[in-house]
């Protein structure tokens, strides 16, 4: 199923899987992607998916216009895998299922003539999982404990204050995602686009509301 990468500045926001034939990104609420920018028009895009899985991007008149790998899109383009679609100041990345692996080619061995010996290869370390989760200290939820089990975990109230914890190789970040307030992390507050890593015992407070970062 093909599904889109939305990012900002590096740091991935969400993942939206392209299920319905016309997924809709724009400023106002009843867009199927709904990115608060003032660079983004209140309906901006909408990405078109056939049956037989393939997608298309068309602009819906937007002010600023819509990008596909810096190139202006004046009508309906197809995508490809690893496209990135730039909505303002996010970017959105096309992803496909991957396609199935290319076995090696047959080698003919004829009456007489050896094979050259093939040594095993090396099945590669297991990698070993990130645990981690968030706990409310503060607050009617306090006590309460989620697990980061998603690449990317969104945190407070839309409008207000959002940030988000994603999960990447090394560990987990930081960012602050929209609204005016913004998180601070062990009492120093994030600046705008900034990402931060996070420890395990660090301390959150976004929204009115304060939580501990939790790492196994």
């Amino acid at each position: 199923m093909p599904r889109l990468l939305v990012t900002i500045d590096g740091v991935v926001i969400k993942e939206v899987p392209l299920v319905n034939e016309c997924t809709r990104v724009g400023r106002r609420p009843y867009n199927d992607v709904v990115i608060d920018h003032l660079a983004v028009s209140g309906e901006h895009a909408v990405f078109v998916t056939s049956p037989d899985g393939s997608v298309a991007i068309e602009d819906l008149g937007s002010t600023n216009g819509t990008y596909v790998n810096g190139q202006r899109v004046l009508a309906r383009q197809e995508l490809h895998g690893g496209d990135t679609v730039e909505v303002g100041k996010y970017k959105l990345r096309v992803l496909v299922d991957e396609e199935a692996p290319q076995f090696e080619r047959t080698m003919i061995v004829k009456p007489g003539m050896l094979p050259p010996a093939m040594a095993p290869r090396p099945a590669p370390p297991p990698a070993a999982p990130l645990a981690a989760s968030v706990r409310i200290t503060s607050g009617p939820a306090a006590g309460r404990e989620m697990a980061l089990t998603k690449v990317v975990t969104t945190l407070g109230k839309p409008g207000v204050a959002v940030a988000s914890i994603t999960r990447r190789h090394h560990g987990f970040v930081l960012a602050h995602v929209e609204g005016a307030d913004l998180p601070v992390l062990n009492g120093t507050s994030l600046k705008g686009g900034q990402t931060m890593p996070l420890k395990h015992g660090d301390r959150i407070a976004l929204a009115g509301a304060e939580m501990e970062f939790r790492q196994v």
